[in-house]
């Protein structure tokens, strides 16, 4: 191996030992979490452990944990069982630890066992952010993306779901009946260890048949008509991709505009986004440590009742509407063509007639006041079968339609608002999800979701403020932090 690089004799022994501190770098991204975490009051925050008992074995402090979890979820090492090879063939980690290896269980329970500590790391990271004037753009966009859980669709149960498997096994039972007629029939000596086989797939679906009628009894008594068996907090959620959907959970995030930092983040079991504009906007403002705030999101958040909750926190909501007039799909006037007077309190329709006040009624859950107006024109009118095929076009007006006109007047100046709010956060949600790996989460429960969860987000800020700031800085801001 004349004239190349040669390693040193693995049998070769060494007068003095090397230093740890001689294998990480300057400028090594582990230097800062082993700055962030002393600086940290892990017992304010709510962590366990953070006093010695008396007596027993000692135990690991739990700000060594908390580093070994950042550095993981920093280099996508999310497993406790990995996380412990790690302590013992990682010389970053060996430097970060003090050579510390616990085992994949107390790794484990850790994590468990602290995640109102984990979260209000996270948040406190969020307030660090904030001190070093990170959002100076008091605007944030919102959106939410399903997580898969640990829990497969086969283990999860719906009414419709235990009505098309039923189906599939009353089909297979009848196939495996018609088989075995066919075979008492014939009676050849070679059919009869066929013969037996069928018999015990029939027992065996008619067994998974009384499985389903009780969890479809079971399904009955609960609120949600849904039952996830590996993970009870999972709820099956449709996906983006049309037609597919996934057992899992519902990510919502807020991220500023500027620096794409995440401000807040929030696990719901709650398929839809209808009613989280408000409390993902509220909870941004607070951790902004804005007056007032701007929040981008896209048409699955429009709900009248959270812009108008949006709109008397000062916050400036623009989401544009749902596409859901079934007049325009038929190629009749939408309501859009209908033109308020304020003054008068009547609408001006395309053909140039006033449509005037008739009654108010209160509809849905929250009992929304709506006000309801024609024109006695409707009749007679010559553009009525581009209008309605009912004798008069009625337009309902809710009482603080208002705010949702100054909300679409403001969509209508900033053209590229859209387009902000996809560029921003769509990009946050891919970066998690290639992190998480085609797995997602690897723990159960909801409580223990949101805590991995914001082991992820934490690293994501992290990363983020390092590649903004850079090292030197970030890490003087850490050392900061605490005082």
């Amino acid at each position: 191996m004349g004239r190349f690089v040669e390693g040193a004799n693995r049998n070769q022994a060494t007068l003095l030992p090397e230093c740890l501190e001689d294998f990480i770098a300057e400028d090594n991204p582990v230097r800062i979490v082993d700055a962030f975490v002393d600086e940290l009051d892990l017992a304010s925050m709510g962590f366990e452990g953070t006093t010695p008992a008396n007596t027993g074995r000692p135990s690991y402090h739990p700000s060594v944990l908390l580093k070994l979890y950042i550095y993981g979820y920093l280099n996508r090492v999310q497993s406790s069982r990995r996380l412990e090879r790690e302590c013992q063939r990682n010389v970053e980690l060996m430097w970060l630890t003090g050579r510390l290896a616990p085992d994949f269980k107390t790794i484990a329970e850790f994590r468990r066992n602290n995640g109102v500590g984990i979260r209000n790391v996270c948040r406190r990271f969020v307030v660090i952010c904030r001190d070093l004037k990170l959002f100076t753009q008091a605007a944030v966009a919102i959106d939410g993306s399903k997580f898969k859980a640990v829990n497969s669709r086969d283990n999860n149960f719906t009414p419709n779901k235990i009505a098309r498997r039923q189906e599939q096994i009353e089909q297979s039972i009848q196939r495996y009946l018609d088989a075995l007629e066919t075979a008492d029939r014939t009676q050849p000596v070679e059919v009869e260890a066929k013969t037996e086989r069928l018999r015990d797939k029939i027992e065996t679906l008619r067994e998974q048949m009384r499985d389903l009628d009780r969890a479809a009894e079971l399904l009955n008594d609960l609120p949600g008509k849904q039952v996830s068996l590996t993970d009870p907090d999972s709820r099956s959620m449709m996906s983006q991709a049309k037609g597919t959907g996934v057992v899992g959970y519902n990510v919502q995030v807020a991220v500023d505009t500027k620096h794409h930092l995440i401000v807040t983040h929030e696990v719901t079991n709650v398929g839809s986004d209808r009613a989280q504009l408000s409390p993902m906007a509220k909870a941004a403002r607070e951790a902004m440590g804005k007056k007032k705030l701007k929040a981008l999101a896209d048409r699955g958040y429009f709900n009248a009742t959270e812009i108008k909750a949006c709109d008397d926190a000062g916050i400036a909501a623009l989401v544009p509407k749902t596409q859901t007039s079934s007049a325009r799909a038929d190629g009749r006037f939408d309501r859009a063509d209908f033109i308020y007077i304020a003054r008068d309190d009547h609408y001006l329709c395309p053909a140039g007639q006033r449509a005037i006040y008739r009654y108010t009624s209160f509809e849905g859950a929250n009992l929304l006041e709506l006000r309801t107006y024609w024109s006695s024109a409707c009749p007679k009118c010559p553009m009525k079968s581009q209008c309605t095929p009912a004798d008069y076009r009625r337009i309902r007006r809710w009482e603080h339609e208002a705010v949702l006109e100054a909300m679409q007047s403001r969509l209508d100046r900033q053209l590229d608002a859209m387009t902000i709010r996809r560029r921003t956060v769509e990009h946050v949600f891919g970066t998690l999800k290639h992190w998480m790996g085609s797995t997602h989460f690897q723990t159960r429960g909801l409580g223990h979701v949101a805590a991995e969860m914001s082991l992820h987000v934490l690293a994501y800020n992290l990363k983020r403020v390092i590649r903004i700031l850079g090292f030197a800085q970030t890490l003087r801001a850490m050392k900061l932090a605490g005082a």
